[in-house]
């Protein structure tokens, strides 16, 4: 990922809160003469993608909307978004807990690790943790660590013994970027209006 192309500003949750959409992957689907169907996964894991406009909204908030795309570039600059239906380590509504993830093992000398999230057998990279919310816990023990909130890289004070279990609890962002190059913007009535279309695109690392 390329932080010199990135902005560590979010979303508003003004626009947020309206965005639809989720995980996308790419599979090949071959139909051979038995009909039987050949599969192969084109991508490792997946890419999210939201759209943010469609729904009325006011004025005001279709300002805030035209000012943040101006000046992001566009798609130039990347941003966080805080997806809802999926922004933490933990279940949906439960408390965070040092516990929710497996990050690594301890072999005695390494201190760094990178917070992932497991989705049954593929792990999700998490670029961008939410500042004040990592928990890090070793064998089950909280432990003291820093964490680059940029970078989604925590650093142990002691490196774990060999063999240890490292996990983290964590809430998080998605780097994402505008997958346009325009806004379009209508008036609807008093007040209010509607941007058509403002496609978001996870940047993948």
């Amino acid at each position: 990922m390329s932080l010199t192309l990135f902005h560590e500003v979010s979303l508003p949750m003004t626009l947020a809160l309206a965005a639809s959409g989720g995980p996308e992957r790419w599979v090949d689907t071959v139909t051979l003469g038995g009909g039987q169907e050949a599969r192969n996964a084109a991508w490792a894991g997946s890419r999210r993608r939201w759209e943010i406009g469609s729904a009325a909204a006011r004025v005001e908030t279709l300002q805030v909307l035209i000012a943040f795309f101006e000046a992001r570039g566009g798609r130039l600059h990347g941003f966080r978004f805080r997806d809802m239906l999926d922004d933490r380590s933990s279940l949906p509504g439960a408390d965070v807990s040092p516990l929710d993830q497996a990050i690594g093992v301890g072999d005695g000398a390494r201190t760094g690790f990178a917070l992932v999230k497991h989705y049954g057998g593929w792990a999700r990279r998490i670029w961008k943790p939410v500042g004040g919310s990592v928990r890090v816990a070793v064998d089950g023990v909280e432990a003291a660590f820093s964490v680059d909130t940029a970078t989604g890289l925590v650093t142990l004070a002691a490196a774990p013994v060999a063999g240890a279990a490292v996990t983290a609890g964590f809430r998080f962002d998605c780097p994402v970027r505008f997958d346009a190059d325009r806004l379009d913007v209508t008036l609807e009535g008093f007040g209010a209006g509607r941007a058509i279309r403002v496609p978001l695109v996870e940047i993948v690392g």
